[in-house]
């Protein structure tokens, strides 16, 4: 095979391999892209080689790298110690009730509910129950009036370890809130 038919036969593997993937080259684009990139590149390190000041603009570009990466390595400390203080704090709230003071068990909760309320002497003790689930508490029960049952609710409210009341007390002419939501839908 001489010179000739060894350039013809690679311009027909060229063809052929270009027929295959579809087009016949980088486009003008993709020079213009690389000449770019070069000229930066050289724009570069002319600018970090210089022979007057290319020593001083290193070192305070070294400086302030080395800053950057100091200052991010401070913020991401301090945002890991506001994380940890936040789990922290959101863990105790939960494992504690208001106050600080250890949240009781349901029974002693209850407990405290009653006395609180059951302290003022006007306030019907055998008309009225008191539950408590998980800091939610439950008033049932019959008053003599609005403002007594109102009254109650905030009572309960402010005692520490209660999260919520659930005020189910009814007026004596009122149905109770449990069989008024059932007669409704009979």
């Amino acid at each position: 095979m001489n010179t000739g038919q060894w350039i013809d036969a690679l311009r027909g593997a060229r063809r052929s391999a270009q027929e295959k993937v579809g087009r016949r080259g980088p486009g003008p684009g993709a020079f213009l892209l690389v000449g770019a990139a070069g000229g930066a590149l050289g724009a570069l390190a002319a600018h970090l080689m210089d022979p007057d000041r290319g020593r001083s603009r290193r070192a305070r570009y070294a400086d302030q790298a080395t800053a950057m990466a100091r200052d991010a390595g401070r913020a991401l400390r301090h945002g890991g110690r506001v994380a940890r203080a936040t789990i922290a704090g959101k863990s105790a709230a939960l494992t504690q009730g208001h106050g600080g003071a250890v949240m009781p068990n349901d029974a002693a909760l209850a407990g405290k509910v009653e006395t609180e309320l059951f302290r003022n002497p006007d306030v019907p003790k055998g008309a009225i129950n008191v539950n408590a689930e998980q800091g939610i508490v439950v008033l049932r029960g019959e008053v003599p009036d609005a403002a007594m049952r109102e009254h109650l609710e905030h009572a309960a409210r402010k005692i520490p370890g209660v999260w919520e009341v659930e005020n189910l007390l009814h007026l004596p002419d009122e149905p109770a809130p449990t069989e008024r939501a059932t007669s409704g839908s009979a």
